[in-house]
């Protein structure tokens, strides 16, 4: 028995819904989807979007609506949900954490969405606070439990991770800070599952709205599995999932060989 592990920024649940997502995941056979950017309520999600594809859904939302918002599928049940900070990332439904105890073992499933700077410095100042909060957050949990954070990082991490490198060094995504954090994170024992299985260019999975991104493929690598050591040693298959577009990202699926 593997476990199957879905991230996708659906970039709101209802658009998604309308372009197949639904029928999708049914399909996915996924044992666990991460989604990002739900851009909905409790009240919108209820008895429309609970349950996906044989999946019970754990979501945070944020206060602001029409905004941001995480939420985690799950076809086993958790021991625990746990927030993020308690306070400016919570509020933006950033983070949602499900824990699968049992003795001997503590194992957390994450979805998690990074701000982007992409509008401005307020946001780009904002990106950069959520980074400082989130080192040290997974550093203490990766010293009591095993991980695997799934989601919207909005972080291409090396040159090989987007089409356009040079002509996008000085913009939110690609600036040398964001990618000195992301280089820090994995040289602190946190694993990019996906680089580990696949070393290739031009593997993306994001593409700008504007002109041909999608068509000629100029895209973004933004969309992670980041794992504790002994989690990615069991990874096994990456698939990104291009067949079908629910939004401006798309799916990625790793199968591991662990069970819950």
């Amino acid at each position: 028995m593997g476990f199957r592990l879905v991230t996708l920024n659906l970039n709101g649940i209802r658009s998604a819904a309308n372009k197949g997502f639904l029928d999708w995941a049914a399909a996915a056979a996924a044992d666990c989807m991460g989604v990002q950017e739900v851009k909905a309520q409790a009240a919108d999600v209820a008895g429309r979007f609970e349950r996906v594809g044989g999946l019970d859904g754990h979501f945070h939302y944020a206060q602001k609506k029409g905004y941001s918002g995480v939420g985690l599928y799950t076809r086993h049940e958790p021991s625990d949900v746990v927030g993020f900070d308690g306070g400016e990332f919570d509020a933006e439904g950033r983070w949602i954490e499900l824990r699968f105890d049992k003795p001997g073992r503590k194992l957390s499933i994450i979805s998690c969405y990074f701000p982007s700077g992409s509008s401005g410095e307020e946001r780009q100042a904002a990106k950069y606070r959520f980074l400082d909060l989130l080192h040290p957050h997974l550093m203490a949990l990766k010293a009591e439990r095993e991980f695997i954070l799934v989601g919207d990082v909005n972080i291409a991490h090396k040159e090989i991770d987007l089409k356009n490198w040079r002509g996008n060094q000085k913009n939110s995504g690609f600036l040398p800070e964001e990618r000195a954090w992301m280089t820090r994170l994995l040289d602190t024992g946190v694993v990019d599952v996906f680089r580990r299985l696949n070393p290739n260019p031009e593997q993306y999975t994001w593409w700008s709205n504007r002109g041909q991104a999608w068509a000629k493929n100029v895209g973004w690598r933004l969309d992670y599995h980041l794992a504790t050591p002994a989690l990615a040693e069991t990874a096994r298959r990456e698939q990104i999932f291009l067949a079908q577009r629910f939004s401006d990202h798309a799916p990625l699926t790793i199968d591991y060989e662990f069970t819950l």
